[in-house]
């Protein structure tokens, strides 16, 4: 473990004083856990998001709810079911599979990067991320 010296603004430190009564840990404990999820591991992810992933930590909420909320295009998510369905009627030509995997793999990209925008906001507090229902 290394040892590190930090000049917090005092309302920081009221607040990590607060949550470590709460989780009755040490501040420390609490800062270092705060640091451990805002800051993320990418090395689990495709090479190509890692950098964009961990650039996410920066953006402000509006930034990151866009990104939460963003989706697929279209005709590309028609496209992505389209191709599925056909995978599993028939052996799918060359260029269809290669066209599968690119829209997989975008999809995929989507889904990360939402998922890494609600885990932040989700950090940062403020506006719910889901909408209570009308009971």
């Amino acid at each position: 473990m290394t040892t590190i010296t930090l000049n917090l603004p005092r309302r920081l430190i009221q607040r990590a004083e607060q949550a470590s009564l709460v989780l009755q840990k040490p501040v420390e404990d609490v800062l270092t856990d705060l640091l451990d999820v805002t800051l993320p591991d990418t090395t689990d992810a495709p090479s190509e998001l890692q950098e964009e992933l961990a650039r996410m930590t920066w953006l402000d909420n509006q930034a990151l709810w866009q990104i939460a909320r963003s989706q697929m295009d279209p005709q590309s998510e028609s496209r992505l079911r389209t191709l599925a369905q056909l995978q599993d009627e028939r052996a799918l030509t060359a260029v269809e599979k290669t066209e599968l995997d690119n829209l997989r793999r975008e999809y995929g990209r989507i889904t990360l990067l939402k998922s890494r925008a609600y885990a932040l906001l989700s950090l940062r507090g403020g506006e719910p991320l889901l909408k209570k229902s009308a009971v």
